[in-house]
Protein backbone atom coordinates (compact mmCIF):
# COMPACT_ATOMS: atom_id res chain seq x y z
CA UNK A 1 0.00 0.00 0.00
CA UNK A 2 1.25 3.71 -1.09
CA UNK A 3 0.18 7.06 0.64
CA UNK A 4 1.07 9.28 -2.44
CA UNK A 5 4.05 8.49 -4.10
CA UNK A 6 5.76 6.65 -0.69
CA UNK A 7 5.45 3.79 0.35
CA UNK A 8 3.95 2.59 3.93
CA UNK A 9 6.67 1.51 6.73
CA UNK A 10 5.76 -1.54 9.08
CA UNK A 11 7.33 -1.48 12.28
CA UNK A 12 6.99 -3.95 15.09
CA UNK A 13 8.01 -3.43 18.35
CA UNK A 14 7.71 -6.06 21.16
CA UNK A 15 7.43 -3.99 24.75
CA UNK A 16 9.87 -5.76 27.69
CA UNK A 17 9.78 -5.25 31.09
CA UNK A 18 12.65 -7.13 32.76
CA UNK A 19 11.18 -6.95 36.04
CA UNK A 20 8.45 -8.66 35.55
CA UNK A 21 6.52 -9.62 38.99
CA UNK A 22 4.06 -12.81 38.80
CA UNK A 23 6.76 -14.65 36.63
CA UNK A 24 10.29 -13.18 37.76
CA UNK A 25 12.45 -12.71 35.03
CA UNK A 26 9.72 -14.05 32.43
CA UNK A 27 10.57 -12.56 28.91
CA UNK A 28 14.08 -14.05 29.00
CA UNK A 29 12.69 -17.54 30.68
CA UNK A 30 14.45 -20.54 28.80
CA UNK A 31 12.45 -23.46 27.03
CA UNK A 32 13.73 -27.00 26.79
CA UNK A 33 16.12 -26.23 23.78
CA UNK A 34 18.15 -22.96 25.37
CA UNK A 35 15.55 -20.50 23.67
CA UNK A 36 14.23 -17.38 25.69
CA UNK A 37 10.29 -15.93 25.63
CA UNK A 38 11.56 -13.26 23.89
CA UNK A 39 13.37 -14.60 21.54
CA UNK A 40 10.46 -17.45 20.34
CA UNK A 41 8.79 -14.27 19.45
CA UNK A 42 11.86 -12.56 17.68
CA UNK A 43 11.91 -15.38 15.52
CA UNK A 44 8.41 -15.64 14.56
CA UNK A 45 8.37 -11.37 13.59
CA UNK A 46 12.01 -12.07 11.28
CA UNK A 47 10.01 -14.34 8.69
CA UNK A 48 7.63 -12.13 8.03
CA UNK A 49 8.44 -10.36 4.88
CA UNK A 50 5.67 -7.49 5.60
CA UNK A 51 7.47 -6.18 8.08
CA UNK A 52 9.98 -3.80 7.73
CA UNK A 53 11.86 -3.01 11.12
CA UNK A 54 11.50 -5.33 14.26
CA UNK A 55 12.54 -3.51 17.79
CA UNK A 56 12.99 -4.13 21.24
CA UNK A 57 11.70 -2.20 23.47
CA UNK A 58 12.88 -2.02 27.06
CA UNK A 59 14.72 -0.01 29.27
CA UNK A 60 17.20 -2.17 30.76
CA UNK A 61 20.38 -2.81 28.60
CA UNK A 62 20.85 -6.56 29.77
CA UNK A 63 18.25 -7.53 27.63
CA UNK A 64 20.40 -7.00 24.37
CA UNK A 65 22.09 -10.31 25.27
CA UNK A 66 19.03 -12.17 24.12
CA UNK A 67 18.15 -9.81 21.15
CA UNK A 68 18.95 -11.81 17.59
CA UNK A 69 20.20 -10.68 14.42
CA UNK A 70 18.65 -8.21 12.59
CA UNK A 71 16.78 -6.71 15.39
CA UNK A 72 17.03 -3.53 16.71
CA UNK A 73 17.07 -2.30 20.49
CA UNK A 74 15.77 1.06 21.27
CA UNK A 75 16.22 1.53 25.13
CA UNK A 76 12.72 3.22 26.81
CA UNK A 77 12.40 5.25 30.09
CA UNK A 78 12.22 3.45 32.97
CA UNK A 79 9.46 5.12 34.62
CA UNK A 80 7.39 3.12 32.22
CA UNK A 81 8.03 -0.11 34.36
CA UNK A 82 6.00 0.94 37.00
CA UNK A 83 2.52 -0.98 37.76
CA UNK A 84 0.76 2.18 36.80
CA UNK A 85 1.82 1.90 33.46
CA UNK A 86 -1.12 1.20 30.54
CA UNK A 87 -1.04 -0.19 27.09
CA UNK A 88 -1.39 3.62 25.66
CA UNK A 89 1.44 5.24 28.01
CA UNK A 90 4.13 2.93 25.82
CA UNK A 91 2.56 2.88 22.77
CA UNK A 92 2.38 6.87 22.81
CA UNK A 93 6.47 7.19 23.77
CA UNK A 94 7.45 4.59 20.93
CA UNK A 95 5.35 6.69 18.62
CA UNK A 96 7.56 9.70 19.48
CA UNK A 97 11.08 7.46 18.93
CA UNK A 98 9.78 5.71 15.61
CA UNK A 99 8.38 7.37 12.58
CA UNK A 100 6.18 4.84 10.71
CA UNK A 101 2.73 4.14 9.34
CA UNK A 102 1.80 1.18 10.44
CA UNK A 103 2.55 0.08 14.17
CA UNK A 104 2.46 -3.73 15.32
CA UNK A 105 2.02 -4.25 19.16
CA UNK A 106 3.81 -8.12 20.07
CA UNK A 107 3.80 -8.97 23.38
CA UNK A 108 5.54 -11.93 24.55
CA UNK A 109 3.06 -13.08 26.47
CA UNK A 110 1.46 -14.55 23.33
CA UNK A 111 4.68 -16.62 22.29
CA UNK A 112 2.98 -19.18 19.72
CA UNK A 113 0.63 -16.77 17.34
CA UNK A 114 1.77 -17.84 13.83
CA UNK A 115 3.70 -15.46 11.38
CA UNK A 116 0.44 -16.01 8.63
CA UNK A 117 -1.58 -14.58 11.79
CA UNK A 118 0.75 -11.36 11.75
CA UNK A 119 0.36 -11.34 7.51
CA UNK A 120 -3.20 -11.62 7.99
CA UNK A 121 -3.47 -8.63 10.40
CA UNK A 122 -0.89 -6.56 8.50
CA UNK A 123 -2.59 -6.95 5.19
CA UNK A 124 -6.20 -6.31 6.75
CA UNK A 125 -4.81 -2.86 7.64
CA UNK A 126 -2.69 -2.35 4.18
CA UNK A 127 -6.00 -2.99 2.36
CA UNK A 128 -7.55 0.24 3.73
CA UNK A 129 -10.98 -1.78 4.42
CA UNK A 130 -10.06 -2.18 8.10
CA UNK A 131 -8.22 0.39 10.62
CA UNK A 132 -6.58 -1.94 12.71
CA UNK A 133 -6.40 -5.78 13.62
CA UNK A 134 -5.85 -7.90 16.32
CA UNK A 135 -5.81 -11.39 17.66
CA UNK A 136 -9.07 -13.46 18.89
CA UNK A 137 -9.95 -16.73 20.21
CA UNK A 138 -13.49 -18.03 19.70
CA UNK A 139 -15.41 -18.37 22.94
CA UNK A 140 -18.59 -20.95 22.69
CA UNK A 141 -18.79 -21.61 26.16
CA UNK A 142 -21.28 -20.88 29.11
CA UNK A 143 -20.90 -17.58 30.61
CA UNK A 144 -21.65 -16.71 33.75
CA UNK A 145 -21.84 -12.62 34.82
CA UNK A 146 -22.99 -11.80 38.18
CA UNK A 147 -24.45 -14.70 39.10
CA UNK A 148 -26.25 -14.55 36.13
CA UNK A 149 -26.63 -16.30 32.65
CA UNK A 150 -25.32 -14.19 29.96
CA UNK A 151 -25.37 -15.75 26.55
CA UNK A 152 -27.65 -18.71 27.45
CA UNK A 153 -31.21 -18.67 29.64
CA UNK A 154 -31.67 -20.88 32.24
CA UNK A 155 -34.73 -22.95 31.03
CA UNK A 156 -32.73 -23.72 27.52
CA UNK A 157 -29.24 -24.71 27.00
CA UNK A 158 -28.52 -25.06 23.51
CA UNK A 159 -25.44 -27.37 21.88
CA UNK A 160 -22.20 -25.12 22.38
CA UNK A 161 -21.65 -25.83 18.30
CA UNK A 162 -24.87 -23.65 17.94
CA UNK A 163 -24.40 -20.80 20.40
CA UNK A 164 -23.42 -17.80 19.21
CA UNK A 165 -19.56 -16.93 19.54
CA UNK A 166 -17.98 -14.70 21.36
CA UNK A 167 -14.51 -13.10 20.99
CA UNK A 168 -11.77 -12.86 23.00
CA UNK A 169 -9.13 -10.62 22.57
CA UNK A 170 -5.30 -12.35 22.83
CA UNK A 171 -2.60 -10.48 23.87
CA UNK A 172 -1.08 -10.19 20.97
CA UNK A 173 -0.45 -9.09 17.89
CA UNK A 174 -2.18 -5.70 17.50
CA UNK A 175 -1.75 -4.45 14.30
CA UNK A 176 -2.84 -0.52 14.14
CA UNK A 177 -1.32 2.61 12.10
CA UNK A 178 -0.36 6.14 13.40
CA UNK A 179 -3.28 8.25 12.71
CA UNK A 180 -5.04 5.40 14.30
CA UNK A 181 -3.63 5.70 17.32
CA UNK A 182 -3.26 9.62 17.21
CA UNK A 183 -6.97 9.87 16.67
CA UNK A 184 -8.52 7.13 19.13
CA UNK A 185 -6.09 7.00 21.82
CA UNK A 186 -5.52 3.32 21.95
CA UNK A 187 -4.44 0.67 19.46
CA UNK A 188 -8.01 -0.34 18.01
CA UNK A 189 -9.32 2.04 15.71
CA UNK A 190 -13.62 1.45 14.80
CA UNK A 191 -12.91 -0.51 12.07
CA UNK A 192 -11.20 -3.94 13.50
CA UNK A 193 -10.36 -6.74 11.58
CA UNK A 194 -10.16 -9.47 13.97
CA UNK A 195 -8.24 -12.40 13.28
CA UNK A 196 -8.94 -16.12 14.69
CA UNK A 197 -6.44 -17.93 16.01
CA UNK A 198 -6.25 -21.59 17.41
CA UNK A 199 -6.46 -23.33 21.01
CA UNK A 200 -2.33 -23.41 20.80
CA UNK A 201 -1.86 -19.95 19.72
CA UNK A 202 -4.27 -18.47 22.28
CA UNK A 203 -1.61 -19.54 25.49
CA UNK A 204 -1.45 -16.59 26.93
CA UNK A 205 1.50 -16.49 29.80
CA UNK A 206 0.90 -14.74 32.68
CA UNK A 207 1.35 -16.91 35.54
CA UNK A 208 3.78 -19.74 36.44
CA UNK A 209 1.72 -22.69 35.59
CA UNK A 210 1.02 -20.75 31.95
CA UNK A 211 4.84 -20.87 31.32
CA UNK A 212 4.93 -24.99 32.54
CA UNK A 213 2.01 -25.19 30.05
CA UNK A 214 3.59 -23.30 27.12
CA UNK A 215 7.27 -24.98 27.90
CA UNK A 216 5.70 -28.31 27.66
CA UNK A 217 3.36 -27.21 23.98
CA UNK A 218 6.69 -26.19 23.41
CA UNK A 219 8.10 -28.86 23.92
CA UNK A 220 6.23 -31.66 22.54
CA UNK A 221 4.47 -30.55 19.69
CA UNK A 222 5.58 -26.79 18.47
CA UNK A 223 9.48 -27.85 18.65
CA UNK A 224 10.88 -28.14 15.45
CA UNK A 225 7.98 -27.68 13.62
CA UNK A 226 7.25 -23.55 13.94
Amino acid sequence: MQEGDRTMTTTAFIPIKMNSERIPGKNVKLFSDGITLVQVVQKTLLKINEIDKVVVFCSDDRIKDYILDGVDFIKRPVSLDTKETVCGDLIREFLKVVKSDIYIMANTTSPFIKSERFTACINAVKSGDYDSAFAVKRLQKFIWYDNKPLNFSLDFAPRTQDMEPYFCELSSPYVFTRKVFETVGGRTGYRPFMCECDEIEAIDIDYPEDFILAETVYTHILKGGR
